[in-house]
């Protein structure tokens, strides 16, 4: 008679004994906390950014720089419409408070490092979205986008009422520092400065995607799809959607704190109506859904007025012209986006995707 282990083995290798459940994909990964997922990732993103870096010059460097703190403000605003369905005309609004936030701080408190300014500019970013998300969190579609309208509106006014304080159409010049003495040498000004844009922006994108999978982003998107029932499955409705416009208004003023950081000067003309309009249009080209659709955008917001201004310079328009093409341009490639694609490009990239062919065991 065989010894019960022998029973067990030949049991095991019997082809109708059942199998111990296979591991799943990428088992170790997945385990980990999803912060410190997203974490990896954006050091990963980080080196990307700082290897591509090392290999262009200072006009790119600032093109890049650009292309992140445009991304950030475009992430915040898909969380606040693609996460929780609220749409905002205003989120340009909050990157003028970020701006002009950051531009008062290197003015009359020189002294303040920048990751101190950053961290001040959050914070009054933050107020202001309590202010806003609290007044709009009983509004809905129309009503919501009439209101913050008015917000990206009215706020550029403020700069002519309080000329002496905000520099009026002239805006505020400001002068921010260098790379370090350490690094003087290995990189330029603006290398540094793109370099400090893209470290504030991957562990900005850290937070909204470890919100967006987390249990506030379930929430955001129970409300999304159908408010009624998510209030009667017990989500506080008007809290969450409060919360939401506090995370974009946070990302939005952080990313106009980051391109006065880049430019050195902060004016009302660069925060009105059209910048609201294009960061809500360049997220339906992206894609609504996915920070990857944030990144589309961003580089389409970029890179498309510089295109069209090259093509202005060339065929030798006139000032009018030039100024207006890049709108024109933008326009046209977002129709055709939305004719062929209209899930948007990362949408569209997912479905190139899923037709590849994959490897079969």
């Amino acid at each position: 008679m065989s010894s019960p282990t022998r029973q067990r083995a030949e049991r095991a290798d019997s082809p109708d004994s059942p199998r111990p459940p296979a591991p799943p994909a990428g088992g170790r990964w997945r385990s980990l906390p999803s912060p410190l997922r997203h974490l990896v990732l954006a050091a990963l993103g980080l080196a990307a950014v700082t290897a591509l870096l090392l290999v262009t010059g200072d006009l790119t460097a600032l093109r890049i720089a650009a292309v992140g703190y445009t991304m950030l403000a475009v992430a915040g605003l898909q969380l606040l419409v693609g996460g929780s369905g609220q749409i905002s005309l205003g989120h340009g609004a909050f990157m003028m408070i970020g701006a002009y936030s950051m531009a008062l701080l290197v003015l009359y408190q020189p002294m303040f490092p920048l990751a101190v300014n950053m961290l001040v500019i959050i914070a009054v970013s933050v107020v202001a979205g309590i202010a806003v998300g609290a007044a709009t969190a009983r509004l809905h579609g129309p009503y919501l986008a009439g209101a913050t309208l008015i917000l990206a509106v009215g706020l550029p006014g403020l700069t002519h009422r309080y000329h002496e304080f905000l520099g009026g159409s002239n805006g505020i010049n400001i002068r921010t520092a260098g790379a370090p003495p350490l690094l003087q040498g290995l990189v330029t000004n603006s290398e540094w400065k793109a370099l400090v844009v893209w470290t504030a922006v991957v562990l900005g994108l850290a937070v909204l995607a470890t919100v967006s999978t987390g249990r506030l982003g379930r929430r955001m998107r129970a409300i999304r799809d159908d408010e009624t029932a998510a209030a009667m499955a017990g989500i506080p409705v008007g809290t969450t959607k409060v919360v939401a416009f506090v995370i974009a208004s946070a990302a939005g003023g952080l990313a106009g704190g980051l391109q006065a950081y880049v430019l050195g000067t902060v004016t009302p003309s660069s925060f009105t109506l059209a910048l609201s309009l294009t960061l809500l249009a360049a997220l339906v080209l992206g894609g609504i859904g996915s920070l990857w659709g944030a990144l589309w955008a961003a580089v389409a917001i970029v890179y498309l007025e510089i295109w069209a201004s090259d093509l202005a310079g060339s065929m030798n328009l006139s000032r009018d012209a030039e100024n207006n093409l890049p709108v024109v341009f933008f326009g046209v490639v977002l129709i055709l986006v939305l004719r062929f694609w209209p899930l948007g490009v990362h949408g569209a990239l997912q479905r190139l995707a899923a037709r590849l062919p994959t490897k079969t065991r």
